[in-house]
């Protein structure tokens, strides 16, 4: 029997507490988490396999390589920048997950407003293959107004961010 890791949630983001959540996972042969962690924590990578991001930003100093508390801001789904904080950082060894994790903000009015965690979970499994999952609870009106459509725009854009991950990993190209 193979125990797959969970996320780590902080209290605040428990799953099912917020305006929205989502879940995605994939799981593949041939690629070590290794190979999908380097694209994963390299932000000058994610535009080349991810359609969904951009405006990638960093202070002056930072970056591209995310790390433990790094700080910095990106557009996705539409939002201006949101400006985000690693929070969990662990890369994958032997036997044990890689976890990543931010939050990212969007201030601004009431209904403007909108705090996340994004976490991301990448392991090996026996026989060559590697899982990655991410979640992300989502807290604002903005998040909840994203929870009402159908499709939900995060479940299928996090699939998105997923494929291409692996893709990428993988020696593949295209986002």
């Amino acid at each position: 029997m193979t125990v797959q890791n969970a996320i780590n949630w902080p209290e605040k983001y428990l799953p099912g507490t917020g305006d929205n959540f989502v879940s995605n996972e994939v799981i593949v042969q041939g690629v070590a988490a290794t190979q999908v962690w380097h694209y994963l924590v390299d932000t000058s990578t994610w535009e080349s396999y991810y359609g969904n991001v951009s405006d990638i930003d960093f202070p002056p100093g930072g970056g591209p390589g995310l790390t433990e508390d790094a700080v910095f801001s990106f557009g996705t789904f539409g939002f201006p920048p949101l400006a985000a904080r690693v929070v969990e950082f662990r890369a994958p060894a032997e036997g044990t997950p890689g976890r990543l994790s931010w939050t990212a903000k969007q201030d601004g009015a009431a209904d403007e407003r909108l705090d996340v965690l994004h976490a991301w979970l990448v392991e090996d499994l026996p026989g060559g293959r590697v899982r990655v999952l991410t979640q992300e609870t989502q807290i604002g009106k903005p998040a909840a107004d994203l929870a009402r459509q159908v499709p939900n725009p995060m479940l299928n854009g996090h699939q998105a961010w997923l494929d291409g991950l692996v893709r990428a990993a993988s020696g593949e190209t295209g986002a």
